[in-house]
């Protein structure tokens, strides 16, 4: 009898099963043939304390010290600037407050992102922003679950749950597992999980964020450079091996799947970040898209289920669940264990499964 079976082995899925694999015999189950296949596989992960809803941000600061700390840490720096023209004065202004940056000239502005055109007039920035090491991460989660007697298995498809009188049978394969508690970390495919197991669904929605990979413009060495928002966070690049990934920032409705970009809203994110730097885009190295899964009053879903605790929400993480993944894994494990948990009680109200019940 397993104590916790984790279905799903993205960031969601990794970190609960180590937080939990001190309470008990885990086991992760990812369908696909590697860990962070899906929305943890294709994320331009970055760690900003201020970034987020505010239950979000109580999250962020609480999982900083692991990502600075734990197994030598997995930052380094970054930092993040935010551009304006005249025409988005507004929208400048509402990011400039709300992400607590601090305004700098633009002259300063070009010696860290030097391609920036005659079109800016306003730019926020912030050194405190820093890059996450996404695989080392999932892979030290995943290493502190087998080094606590559990298991993370690959090619693990699950095709069936269903309640016993002890806990849950799991089919996968031909294979039954038998588990005490149940932990839905399934990302985009945390509501069929849900509906499999006669757990009433969240309504969450899978929104599609396509990313495009371009040549370093005009030759930079662009390793150094920040990451660049626009107002409004209607597109963004950040430096990627050598080259930048642009995104246009979408968020399209689409049913849980292996996604993919679409050419016209990648085309629209392109030309928006054109407009705003001196280097043309003449070709993109590669493209991709993920899944960012909101429940519907966008905070995450951290938690047993208030029908039946012994199924356990790992859900909703949307676009930040790399940079709260240490402190949300640790709630969870807080709350199955009944211990008090380390953020504010006003903050947990924000992120348990009750909220919907």
């Amino acid at each position: 009898m397993i104590d916790f079976l984790v279905i799903g082995g993205g960031i969601a899925g990794t970190s609960v099963g180590a937080r939990l694999s001190h309470l008990g015999q885990v086991v992760v189950l990812e369908r696909e043939s590697a860990l962070a296949y899906h929305a943890s596989g294709r994320s331009a992960a970055m760690f900003e304390e201020s970034y987020g809803a505010p239950s979000t941000i109580a999250l962020n600061k609480a999982s900083r010290d692991y990502h600075f700390d734990a197994n030598g840490g997995v930052t380094s720096p970054r930092g993040l600037m935010l551009i304006g023209t005249v025409d988005s004065t507004d929208a400048f202004q509402t990011d400039l407050v709300a992400m607590q940056l601090q305004q700098i000239s633009v002259d300063d502005a070009r010696a860290m992102f030097p391609i920036l055109n005659d079109t800016i007039t306003q730019v926020g920035y912030h050194v405190g922003a820093w890059d996450l090491d996404t695989d080392l991460l999932v892979q030290n989660f995943a290493s502190e679950v087998r080094g606590n007697g559990g298991m993370v298995r690959t090619s693990a498809n699950v095709t069936g749950v269903s309640r016993t009188a002890t806990g849950w049978n799991v089919t996968v394969g031909e294979e039954v597992l038998s588990a005490r508690n149940l932990v839905n970390a399934a990302g985009a495919w945390v509501d069929v999980v849900a509906q499999m197991a006669g757990i009433p669904p969240l309504g969450v929605t899978p929104l599609r964020r396509s990313m495009a990979r371009i040549p370093a413009p005009g030759g930079h060495d662009v390793s150094g450079w920040p990451m660049l928002f626009g107002p409004g966070e209607n597109w963004y690049a950040k430096p990627d091996a050598g080259a930048l990934i642009v995104s246009p920032a979408d968020e399209v409705l689409m049913p849980p799947m292996d996604a993919w970009a679409d050419d016209m809203m990648l085309a629209e994110g392109l030309a928006r970040y054109e407009a705003h730097v001196t280097e043309p885009v003449t070709r993109m190295l590669s493209n991709w898209a993920g899944l960012r899964t909101f429940a519907p009053d966008r905070n995450l879903v951290l938690g047993p289920d208030p029908r039946d605790a012994s199924f356990v929400w790992m859900a909703g993480q949307g676009g930040y669940g790399f940079q709260t993944a240490p402190a949300a894994s640790q709630l969870v494990a807080d709350l199955v264990a009944g211990n008090t948990p380390q953020i504010a009680a006003d903050m947990v109200a924000k992120l348990i499964p009750h909220r919907f019940a």
